[in-house]
């Protein structure tokens, strides 16, 4: 299962499964998610992985996010064709989410966008005491997708939610616990000792105690779902973000490193 752009260690009955593009701040390609998306089946159909640690090579990034380079911005395309890019992303989180075991997030660098829900994707999450996590669609004209709000309303609370999506601040330091983003945050070089104790620990438990209990707090979590006419606004909402003025111009700024100059259309 060894690929250049993802590790993959085994140990007893652990992973560890290393985002593997540092020059990139380990962001997730195309081709960095279908790599993940196979590594993830072939894991979860093997019930002696019992702990499941994802982390970034390196120490300066976890995962900065989707290749912005990657969002399609055309207004002639089809949103529909936008939008497909990232259902593989989608996938991505609900196999993580999915996954039938405990899944611990070392958090080793920043986590921006679909590198913070990957995070937050995650069971557990663990992080260097000098990482940065942010939010930033609305600071790139984006309606993040509805699928991804409520997951960070069921982790990490509304109140929370609303604040990181609404600033698309980049968080640090204590706050970071007070947001729910992270659980633990410990100086660098603790980091993998740490982990290291959780994961044996956890991984020593009863085996169908671990699976039944993770695949009902996520049962639980389906209870509260949209209904179709909700599902429908909300991802009109997303798909005319995607046709915006507002979403070329919060790219083309990201990329020339310059403020934005948004018109609201």
């Amino acid at each position: 299962m060894q690929n250049r752009l993802l590790r993959v260690h085994r140990k007893s009955n652990m992973a560890t499964l290393t985002l593997n593009r540092p020059e990139k701040k380990n962001s997730l390609s195309p081709g960095l998610v279908k790599i993940l998306l196979q590594t993830l089946g072939e894991l979860s159909a093997d019930d002696t992985i019992r702990t499941l640690v994802i982390r970034g090579a390196g120490d300066k990034s976890f995962c900065s996010g989707y290749d912005i380079g990657s969002l399609p911005t055309r207004r002639s395309d089809d949103p529909h064709e936008k939008l497909k890019r990232l259902n593989s992303v989608e996938s991505l989180f609900k196999a993580i989410v999915n996954y039938p075991f405990p899944v611990i997030a070392v958090i080793n660098g920043v986590a921006f966008g679909a590198g913070c829900e990957l995070a937050v994707c995650c069971d557990i999450r663990i992080g260097a005491d000098n990482i940065r996590i942010g939010m930033p669609p609305a600071k790139l004209g984006l309606v993040y997708p509805w699928s991804g709000l409520q997951r960070f309303i069921q982790v990490i609370g509304l109140k929370s939610t609303k604040e990181i999506f609404f600033t698309g601040r980049a968080y640090e330091g204590i706050r970071l616990k007070e947001l729910g983003l992270v659980d633990y945050l410990l100086p660098g070089d603790k980091l993998e000792s740490f982990t290291c104790r959780m994961a044996e620990e956890i991984a020593a438990n009863a085996p169908l105690a671990l699976k039944g209990t993770k695949r009902s707090l996520n049962l639980l979590f389906r209870a509260a779902q949209f209904d179709k006419n909700n599902l429908k606004e909300a991802e009109s909402i997303t798909r005319a973000s995607f046709l915006s003025e507002d979403l070329k111009e919060g790219q083309k700024a990201f990329l020339e490193k310059r403020k934005p100059e948004f018109k609201g259309k």
